[in-house]
């Protein structure tokens, strides 16, 4: 049986093979042009990627964030962009999640990583926050939870200098990093897409340890 996930907005109507089949792809960063082009805003990017493969636009509101609704090989797919800054995430992700009735299995959160060389992907289907405030306060609006998959870029880490911490992921990326970033974002992208379509242990043999500069490989490490 067809069942229909409803959106608030008029027109908005997405089905779905089951219920709770939708996948919410969430796409870390900070509202505004003046944030656009910072490290800290990777995962709004790859999330224009995708919008831009399933010709979609981020023209839904919702719980203070930006929604793109489509679907992808007959899955129901939303894509969120939190515009409550990357701090307080989880203010907005843990109203959608809820109100689409996405279960956590289903959830997939990309954000920046201090802790990876620049250009490195990792994607695990659950873990601590890793210090990323982002991820802290999406498990906070989860109750606690943490099983839920996340792809992390790698933006490279500043000396350890909170003050510095802060400035580095709010700079842009150097000219250099952005022409990596071309090869890098649609891999990225390639990744989510993957794991959506069902492969998530396939995604993170292909894509863990990626580099900007290095193809997929099929043999990567799960461990990089």
């Amino acid at each position: 049986m067809i069942q229909r996930l409803w959106g608030r907005d008029r027109g908005t109507v997405v089905p779905a093979d089951q219920a709770g089949a939708a996948w919410l792809v969430v796409g870390l960063g900070n509202p505004g042009r003046q944030y656009e082009r910072n490290r800290h805003n990777v995962g709004f990017r790859v999330l224009d990627e995708l919008a831009r493969r399933q010709g979609v636009r981020f023209d839904h509101q919702r719980a203070k964030g930006k929604l793109a609704i489509g679907k992808l090989d007959g899955l129901a797919t939303y894509l969120l962009k939190p515009h409550t800054f990357v701090n307080d995430s989880g203010l907005c992700v843990g109203p959608v999640a809820h109100y689409y009735r996405v279960p956590l299995e289903r959830l997939l959160v990309v954000c920046d990583d201090i802790d990876l060389p620049f250009g490195r992907l990792r994607l695990r289907p659950s873990g601590s926050s890793g210090g990323h405030n982002g991820l802290k306060s999406i498990m906070q609006a989860l109750g606690g939870r943490q099983d839920f998959a996340r792809l992390r870029l790698g933006v490279g880490r500043p000396p350890h200098v909170p003050e510095v911490v802060i400035g580095h992921v709010l700079d842009n990326f150097s000219k250099a990093e952005e022409e990596e970033l071309a090869a890098l974002i649609p891999a990225a992208a390639d990744a989510v897409q993957l794991v959506l379509r069902g492969s998530l242990d396939q995604a993170m043999d292909r894509y863990n340890g990626r580099t900007a500069a290095a193809p997929a490989s099929p043999t990567a490490s799960r461990q990089a």
